[in-house]
């Protein structure tokens, strides 16, 4: 009998698990699985079906069991941005509020364009046994219920109703996760009586298969028009995004600079696209970005935006750059490709690059342009290396950045998010590895930085053991999610964890003083409703879950303490204390649109708001 006849009985989620351990993609000629494992938190939406499934193979999908849903989802952000979208992680989650927890972590993937496949329990599809525990009933549909949330902020949803459905289903989420153009989270709502109930499913469907990653070349007339732009720019610029690092382009992009002399921006996305030794690497742009990228983005004429969604922190809110400047926005997402009225070039960035460089091969941008952004980029450097020096200043970020650069490995990855790190990390951060920098600012989530630290550190385990995985954080961060402290501890993933306190939320603070505001609910000592603030002890907490931790009063101590954090093979927490009102990298910024009142009876913020509204003359108007 041909595999094509022969049937299995098995149950959905049985089905759904053996389907996913066959499943593998092409990786430079190296077959690896498609699936690096998964994250789960059990209850009785999931432990009984999917939970019987997942013993059986435990050993080709292993399982990390995280300490809460939402830290479980920015682990696996994590794990597929280090992968650069390659290989991704499943998480399974109950029903009800197990489920629900994984909607902003289902959020930050969509925004990020990262996949993650999540299994999450669903109520019974019978209703027999309604209303069961946890189960919020919508009076005027049954069928409505919180997994349909996840609508929103998935690339794919489905609600299983049928054990048969996932023939379907199933590989057209695997095809959406891996499309470049539409890649993201797909959700699966798996009710826990369909997850026991059997079919029999063809052999077929568990054969062995082996992915490998689109790439689509540009639409000839696209590059012509392209090519014909940029042969008429005199001050040409690219923003390299994080889209050249999925697209595996950074090669691409570093000869089609040099062979054409065209300096290059990062945004925070594509840190790291360059080492920061590159004569051509300007710097980062927009409102956490550099003087240098700023000042060649403000002159540039045509400017060639590769895999990057032009997000307000790279624009400035479109501020940052001239009103007659001309975009060429090449992305493998339409959507992507056409905003601002960019001339589109949809298409792979490797390709893509490839195909503009030879339809261009005679074009040089003038050597007094490129000149101008090697000088511009001369003095940033010259300001960072002032900012991250220390002596008779307060501690700063910018301190704590700087020793790290200088005493870590090339291809240790540092992470960060949210706050005030992003931007400081972002300005000053110099690149000494390509593709080690995750700066989570797509969704500007706090919480995610130690989890996805975590979900790095598993991936960085497969292929580079012997490197490191740096968290940079808040305390409103630690604070907000820290439980994957122990998760890494557990499974034995060390991580680098640098706790930066400045008691509370400083950089909304800073933003709050700098509309005129004054100080509210931000500082632990600003809050209204605090009776006696107190310093949370950082180390004893870190300790109590089976990290090294240690306090340091300044930036020599804490270098010294970072050496023996790198010297260790478990998970180590430095925690210092910065200043909240001084240390902050105060140059390179370009406006950003934060909406101020109009109309106010205080006379500070009023005058914030005139002086904020000075810079709108300059914002483009999609022209």
């Amino acid at each position: 009998m041909a595999m094509a006849d022969q049937t299995t009985e098995l149950t959905l989620a049985q089905a759904i698990v053996r389907w996913m351990a066959n499943q593998f993609i092409d990786i430079e000629g190296k077959e690896q699985r498609l699936f690096g494992g998964g994250f789960g938190i059990f209850g009785h939406g999931n432990v009984t079906c999917l939970g019987e499934a997942l013993y059986d193979y435990r050993d080709a999908l292993p399982l990390y069991r995280g300490q809460n849903e939402q830290s479980m989802g920015f682990a696996a952000a994590g794990y597929a941005k280090y992968h650069c979208r390659r290989r991704f992680m499943f998480c399974t989650a109950s029903a009800g509020p197990g489920t629900a927890n994984l909607l902003t972590s289902a959020a930050l993937a969509h925004a990020n364009r990262l996949p993650m496949l999540l299994l999450c329990g669903d109520t019974f599809i019978t209703r027999l046994p309604d209303p069961v525990l946890q189960q919020l009933e919508n009076f005027n549909d049954p069928t409505f219920g919180v997994n349909d949330a996840f609508k929103p902020v998935t690339r794919y949803w489905d609600r299983i109703s049928h054990p048969a459905q996932i023939i379907q289903s199933l590989p057209a989420a695997i095809a959406t996760m891996l499309d470049p153009a539409d890649c993201g989270p797909a959700f699966l709502g798996l009710p826990q009586d369909v997850q026991g109930w059997t079919y029999h499913y063809p052999e077929a469907f568990f054969a062995k298969k082996v992915h490998r990653i689109r790439r689509c070349g540009a639409d000839s007339f696209e590059i012509q028009d392209a090519a014909a732009l940029l042969s008429t720019a005199e001050r040409p610029m690219i923003i390299a995004g994080g889209g050249v690092q999925y697209s595996q382009a950074v090669a691409e992009l570093t000869a089609f600079a040099e062979t054409h002399q065209i300096p290059v921006v990062e945004t925070i996305a594509g840190r790291a696209n360059m080492l920061a030794t590159h004569p051509l690497n300007t710097g980062p742009i927009g409102v956490t970005g550099s003087d240098s990228a700023n000042a060649i983005a403000g002159k540039a004429d045509v400017i060639v935006a590769i895999g990057t969604r032009l997000q307000d922190f790279t624009t400035g809110s479109w501020t940052a750059f001239s009103a007659d400047a001309k975009f060429i926005s090449i992305n493998a997402a339409r959507h992507d490709a056409g905003k601002h009225l960019s001339l589109p070039v949809v298409a792979d960035a490797r390709l893509a690059i490839k195909e503009l460089t030879a339809a261009v091969s005679q074009y040089k941008s003038p050597p007094d342009w490129t000149g101008f952004a090697a000088a511009q980029r001369a003095k940033w450097d010259e300001y960072v290396a002032v900012n991250v020096a220390y002596g008779n200043r307060p501690n700063s970020y910018a301190q704590a950045i700087g020793v790290v650069n200088a005493l870590c490995d090339a291809e240790d990855r540092v992470v960060a998010a949210a706050g005030g790190l992003p931007a400081e990390v972002t300005a000053n951060w110099r690149t000494l590895g390509i593709g080690t920098v995750d700066v989570e600012f797509g969704f500007s989530c706090m919480g995610y930085e130690i989890s996805g630290g975590w979900g790095a550190r598993i991936a960085q385990s497969e292929n580079q053991p012997e490197q490191d995985t740096i968290v940079f954080l808040g305390d409103g961060s630690y604070l907000m999610l820290n439980s994957d402290i122990y998760s890494s501890v557990l499974s034995s993933k060390k991580l680098i964890v640098i706790v930066l306190d400045n008691g509370g939320f400083a950089v909304i603070n800073k933003l709050q003083n700098n509309t005129g505001n004054e100080s509210f609910n931000n500082l632990i000592k600003d809050c209204p409703t605090v009776d006696t603030p107190f310093a949370v002890d950082f180390e004893a907490h870190a300790r109590s879950m089976g990290a090294h931790a240690e306090t340091v009063a300044n930036p020599t101590e804490f270098g010294e303490a970072f050496k023996r954090a790198k010297a260790s093979d478990v998970t180590s927490v430095i925690v210092m204390q910065v200043d909240a009102f001084d240390g902050w990298t105060t140059e390179g910024h370009t406006w950003w649109e934060v909406g101020t009142p109009h109309v106010t009876s205080n006379d500070k913020v009023r005058a914030a708001h005139i002086d904020w509204e000075s810079s709108r003359s300059k914002q483009r108007r999609g022209v």
